[in-house]
């Protein structure tokens, strides 16, 4: 059985948060892969993201390239659409294949405002990434398979390094090298 990590995000840019989260999870939950979904159009976070998606999937693929069985994935990109979780998990489903829905705590919390819910519950185990002193459980887990995995505390977020990209101030330490170079040679977050 071939067990998938799926964790969405917009990755807007992504961080080492981002990869402890991903490593740690496939590593504790025993996964043969993790697949960095990049959102295309997410439409709880539209207006808020700044990068493009090609952009946004580039940087994934500079950060992952190298870790292994971590993957960038392009297809919620490649559907052209505002992307709904119960629609990529459903793409994902083949025989011999078990998923699993990798969440940070404060996504874990918002599952209710989810559509389709009910259909994602029954695609996929819900892996929860807790960071430390966070109790990192779904709103409401009836319905769920779910566990916790704790990860270090790493007080980085996406839009505190954009801004310290628009002010000039380093990511070095925070953002992968290959990323960093992206975005300095594509002017993002400028």
């Amino acid at each position: 059985m071939e067990r998938i990590g799926v964790f969405g995000g917009t990755f807007d840019p992504i961080h080492v948060g981002h990869l402890v989260a991903a490593a740690t999870v496939r590593h504790d939950v025993g996964l043969d892969r993790v697949l960095l979904m990049v959102a295309g159009d997410q439409w709880q976070k539209r207006g808020n993201v700044v990068a493009s998606a090609i952009d946004r999937l580039d940087m994934v693929r500079a950060a992952v390239d190298g870790i292994d069985g971590l993957e960038a994935s392009a297809l919620e990109i490649e559907r052209g659409r505002p992307s709904y979780t119960h629609e990529t998990l459903q793409a994902l489903t083949a025989p011999g294949r078990e998923l699993f829905l990798v969440l940070g705590a404060d996504a874990a919390r918002n599952t209710g405002t989810w559509v389709e819910v009910a259909r994602c519950q029954e695609l996929a185990t819900l892996i929860v990434v807790s960071r430390a002193g966070d109790p990192g459980e779904p709103a409401d887990p009836t319905g769920w398979r779910w566990r916790t995995i704790t990860i270090p505390w790493l007080d980085i977020s996406s839009t505190d390094l954009r801004a310290r990209l628009a002010s000039g101030r380093p990511v070095e330490g925070l953002v992968p090298g290959p990323v960093i170079e992206l975005i300095r040679a594509r002017g993002l977050f400028t």
